[in-house]
């Protein structure tokens, strides 16, 4: 039976926090918005990448260095105030660029990035986590090697169908839950990461976000499941051996191998599978963002909004209010759902969409910016090196945003759609496969590794740092994926 009324006062909490933080947020756009309507709206000008220096990207690295250091260094003052040192750090960036470009290419700069990028982005995320997180699976069952390997492949294939962020939040819960009983866990969500939050991804438009921008600049649906297919399974089969004998050798070390199960033992099976409908809903909504295309938009500050977004993010919000509504508060409940991940998620990464304007700014300058160097070595003679796109497109997505990552390089290569599937499938399979498999590389190489990593921890597990993070996939990752640049990328 559906608990209503249980729900409606987190409903009321998620309101209350909707109203925090959107109400001064319409507050600073009313100036705008009415700027807009009076149809007296200037056309800003645009940030100039060649004009900028690397002073610009402190703030950025400010925020990474954040990440990596302060929860080892001051844990205590890291979990209470990581919202407000992110938010400083957006301050460093946000007032120099004031003083230097005046308020209004300010407010332009950071409308475009909320409007465009940021609440689109957190949307999204905010449907697949409380949808995803309103399936439980039920039943005793155990972590043992066979379960889990299985679990991750089983994973990895679904991440194609239904995005990384949504593979990852249906199932990180039960494999927790699983492994409850293991002294030894840290490497299966490490591995976790690797498959289902990342290389998994990367057979179709939805599993991540690099290969919908390419869907939406004519790359064909199908496109990266022919040619990303043998890398994919490459990389996955490779990882789940290496996991598989991994967790054998641990398995053996723990205390007690098989928990002893008290009293009858819960069928194994599935609550809120209404969720699963919903699941299908949002990858609708997705898609209808790219293959809707009306011709109108919506103009705040300068800033185009295309009508199929806002409808798109409109059809995720409700979709997100009936999966509250028919999700009972029990079963959220016993399935550990709690916003706190959620919560973390939003506030970093509002500091790095805001930080990262000015680094984007610079690789979109090409050969004219600072980063000129990384741009001009992917190509030699006039022709594009497969090879030396697979690892620019996936160093910078290690750190960077890997959509507009993406996006550069695949502008760098010509932009031309059809060519690039044709003439240059391969360095178009090498750009797509860099901005995804090595998504992997670090936590906040894509959003579904720090949501991973802050609901293990939220259950327990004591997850490596950043830096932690960043040996076990420069250990297994990079050695794979130069394995990879030899067998596909030459």
């Amino acid at each position: 039976m559906i608990e209503v009324s249980a729900l409606r006062p987190g409903l009321g909490r998620i309101l209350s926090r909707a109203l925090a933080v959107g109400l001064p947020l319409a507050v600073l756009m009313l100036p705008a918005l009415a700027f807009a309507m009076e149809g007296e709206t200037a056309a800003l000008p645009h940030l100039d990448g060649r004009e900028l220096g690397p002073l610009w990207v402190v703030p950025f690295a400010g925020v990474l260095l954040s990440i990596a250091i302060l929860p080892l260094l001051a844990p205590s003052i890291w979990h209470h105030h990581f919202g407000k040192i992110s938010a400083a750090w957006g301050l460093a960036f946000l007032i120099p660029f004031a003083v230097r470009y005046g308020v209004a290419h300010a407010t332009y700069e950071v409308l475009h990035v909320v409007l465009l990028e940021y609440i689109p982005f957190i949307v999204l995320l905010t449907a697949l986590f409380t949808v995803a997180g309103g399936v439980r699976l039920k039943g005793a069952l155990v972590g043992t090697p066979v379960m889990n390997t299985a679990g991750l492949a089983v994973g990895t294939a679904l991440a194609s169908l239904m995005g990384t962020t949504g593979a990852s939040m249906l199932l990180i819960r039960p494999l927790l839950r699983a492994n409850a009983h293991r002294k030894y866990k840290v490497h299966t969500v490490v591995f976790f990461i690797f498959l289902v939050a990342n290389i998994g991804g990367s057979l179709t438009p939805l599993g991540d976000p690099p290969l919908f921008l390419g869907f939406l600049k004519g790359v064909e649906f199908f496109w990266p499941t022919v040619h990303l297919l043998a890398p994919m399974v490459f990389c996955a089969v490779i990882l789940l051996v290496v996991y598989f004998v991994m967790d054998v050798t641990l398995f053996r070390r723990e205390p007690e191998s098989v928990p002893k199960l008290d009293g009858v033992a819960e069928p194994i099976g599935l609550e809120g599978k209404a969720n699963l409908v919903l699941l299908v809903a949002i990858v609708g909504a997705v898609l209808l963002s790219g293959v809707w295309k009306p011709g109108i938009e919506l103009t705040v500050w300068a800033v185009h909004v295309p009508l199929e977004s806002v409808v798109s993010q409109l059809l995720l919000i409700l979709i997100t209010v009936l999966s509250l509504r028919l999700t009972s508060e029990q079963s959220r409940r016993l399935n550990g759902f709690t916003w706190g991940p959620m919560v973390e998620v939003a506030k970093l990464f509002a500091a790095i969409f805001l930080t990262i304007i000015p680094a984007i700014a610079i690789l979109k300058a090409g050969t004219e910016g600072a980063l000129a160097p990384i741009v001009a070595s992917v190509n030699q003679g006039g022709q594009p090196v497969p090879a030396a796109y697979f690892w620019a497109t996936g160093a910078l997505s290690s750190f960077l945003d890997n959509a507009p990552t993406y996006l550069i390089f695949f502008n760098t290569a010509g932009g031309d759609a059809g060519h690039l599937m044709t003439d240059l499938a391969l360095t178009l399979a090498a750009i797509s496969a860099g901005a995804v498999f090595m998504g992997a590389n670090t936590y906040i190489g894509n959003a579904p590794n720090f949501m991973v990593k802050a609901i293990a921890e939220e259950r327990g597990v004591k997850m490596p740092s950043f830096f932690g993070y960043m040996l076990w996939s420069c250990g297994i990752l990079v050695p794979l994926f130069a394995l990879v640049t030899v067998v596909f990328f030459r």
